[in-house]
Formats: C-alpha cells, sequence, structure tokens
C-alpha cells in the first residue's frame, strides 16, 4: 500500500484528458512494459533530461510510484542527465506536498535524498547523475526523454533497447516567481497523471 496521502493524491489524477498526440508516446511506453512482463524480464526505466533535477526525477518517482500501486512486478526506475546538478528543492517540495517523506542523507553540492512512499517498499534514492552512472542500468533498458533538450541533443543513448520522447515543460521558466510552487505541482501532477495512465491498465 501507498502512505494515505499519495494514494488519496494518486485517486484524484485525471488520466482521461491526455491529448491524443501524447497518448501516442505513453503507448509506445506502455508496450514496451507488456512486451518485458510478457516475457517475465526485468523492466529497466530510465527517465533523463539535460540536468536531472527536475522532470527525469519526477518520472522516475511517479513510474515507481505508479508501479507499485498497481503491482506491476520486476520494475526499475532511475533518472539521469547529460550532464550532473542536483535535485532542485523546489522538485521535492512538489513530492513532498504529494506525499511523499522526504529524507536528505549527505550533504554538499548534490546531496543524496531517500524518498518514502510505502512502508512496504525501498525507498527511492535521488541524486542528481549522468544517465549512464551507477546505479542507473547501461544496458537493457528503455530511455525515456523527459525535455526537448536531451531528446534533440543527445541523439544516442549507448544502451537503451528503446528510446521514447515523452516531453513536459520546464517547471524552472517559473522559478524565482510567485507562481514557482504552482509550476512544480502542475508539473507533478500532470507526470504523475501520465505515469497513472502506463501502469494502471497493464496485465498483471
Amino acid at each position: 500500500m501507498l502512505f494515505p496521502r499519495i494514494q488519496t493524491y494518486f485517486d484524484s489524477l485525471d488520466d482521461r484528458s491526455i491529448p491524443e498526440e501524447r497518448l501516442k508516446a505513453l503507448n509506445r511506453f506502455r508496450s514496451y512494459i507488456l512486451e518485458k512482463l510478457d516475457h517475465s524480464e526485468i523492466i529497466n526505466l530510465t527517465f533523463i533530461c539535460t540536468h536531472n533535477s527536475r522532470r527525469s526525477h519526477l518520472g522516475q518517482v511517479w513510474a515507481q510510484v505508479a508501479a507499485h500501486y498497481w503491482g506491476v512486478p520486476r520494475v526499475r526506475c532511475y533518472s539521469g542527465g547529460t550532464e550532473a546538478t542536483a535535485c532542485h528543492p523546489n522538485t521535492l517540495d512538489a513530492l513532498t506536498s504529494a506525499g511523499l517523506a522526504v529524507k536528505k542523507t549527505t550533504e554538499g553540492e548534490n546531496p543524496v535524498y531517500e524518498l518514502r512512499y510505502s512502508e512496504a517498499a525501498l525507498p527511492i534514492v535521488a541524486f542528481s547523475k549522468l544517465y549512464d552512472q551507477a546505479p542507473n542500468p547501461t544496458n537493457d533498458f528503455a530511455a525515456i526523454m523527459t525535455c526537448d533538450h536531451a531528446e534533440k541533443n543527445c541523439p544516442y543513448i549507448s544502451g537503451a533497447q528503446s528510446r521514447i520522447a515523452i516531453t513536459y515543460a520546464d517547471p524552472k521558466e517559473a522559478d524565482g516567481t510567485p507562481l514557482e510552487k504552482q509550476a512544480y505541482e502542475e508539473r507533478s501532477e500532470q507526470i504523475a497523471a501520465e505515469m497513472r495512465y502506463v501502469f494502471s491498465n497493464l496485465p498483471v
């Protein structure tokens, strides 16, 4: 089970008004997962954006939460960038608002965080890293490109079995403005709703 606040959050999401053009990419993502399920294989999913600070972390977290909630087995979610920076505090605040328990486990310019969403699951370990840096897989994974810049400027992802562009507007544009909190929570909600769509109807 999820923490009660996260379950309430997830149950309130609307995945029925996703635009048709986005459904095409999400259905490709679902097809990759289905193929892995059919062969009883580990499902490695790496969410990639330029700095691994915002959208890729949100993708990793909500995909892992959705897989746990709907009992999709053998799903391992990761995130990475074409460069490493730090997981942005606003990203963590948006996840906290949705009900995750966030704990900083190291200090420094690129801290490591543990993100808990269920008593029955290991925490997600979050920090900024290159997409091919440990603990991320280097082969047999799907690369989910969450930003246009990484999609256009990183044409080849070594080791990826599939590359799927599911890009999102960058909440960074609202940093330092009165709309900052709203922008991050809206992006988190959009990503969570789309991961709900992908994982909620899988045959498990």
